[in-house]
């Protein structure tokens, strides 16, 4: 089983990464692509294989606790591996963790895919057994870049952020209500700055 791979990022799509290896391109699912950036240094990616029927998928983190918090999601029945990417992707694990701990299921269902019952289960599962990961597990952010005088033209990476988020499971209707707000804040620049304050939005307002 592999542990980690080494390599260049060649490409960022909504839902993957493209990390190239001696001429490789794996392609790598990950909570956050836009977290990862393009760039000729070689950059190290810690994998879960996860084996289906009819495909052999690569999920891919900064870290291992990150890993760790994902393999122990997967666990739960009822949680698949993109449900699992989609609470990861919310940015703050440790919240998560404390909302296991806590037994507040009004907060995990608030990610697609949890449903009350889905939510007990992850409780019931994994209350106790995730304090190791409480500090440590921290999702990559990209850097704070400087707004442009109250003017946002980044429509594209706004649009970029949005596939992200439906390929994670959040609906057209849930989308619809936090776009506006979105789209009149000048200081979200980039495709992970617009991914970040969404999912806290998202947690929000459901």
């Amino acid at each position: 089983m592999y542990d980690y791979i080494k390599g260049q990022i060649t490409r960022v799509t909504p839902e993957y990464v493209v990390l190239d290896q001696l001429g490789i391109g794996w392609q790598i699912f990950t909570p956050n692509p836009f977290a990862f950036r393009i760039k000729e240094d070689t950059q190290q990616i810690f994998v879960h294989m996860h084996v289906r029927e009819d495909a052999h998928m690569i999920y891919g983190f900064k870290s291992l606790d990150e890993r760790e918090l994902f393999r122990k999601l997967i666990q739960v029945s009822g949680i698949g591996p993109k449900g699992a990417l989609a609470i990861l992707a919310s940015g703050n694990p440790n919240q998560v963790i404390q909302a296991i701990e806590i037994e507040d299921e009004a907060f995990l269902v608030k990610f697609p895919g949890v449903g009350k019952k889905t939510a007990r289960q992850m409780i019931l599962d994994l209350k106790g057994k995730l304090g190791a990961l409480l500090e440590q597990v921290e999702l990559p952010s990209a850097e704070d870049e400087l707004p442009l005088f109250g003017v946002n033209p980044n429509k594209q990476e706004l649009e970029e952020a949005m596939l992200a988020l439906v390929a994670l499971g959040y609906s057209d209707k849930e989308l619809a209500k936090i776009k506006p707000k979105l789209d009149e804040n000048d200081q979200l620049t980039s495709t992970e700055s617009y991914m970040k304050q969404a999912l806290q939005l998202l947690l929000k307002t459901k």
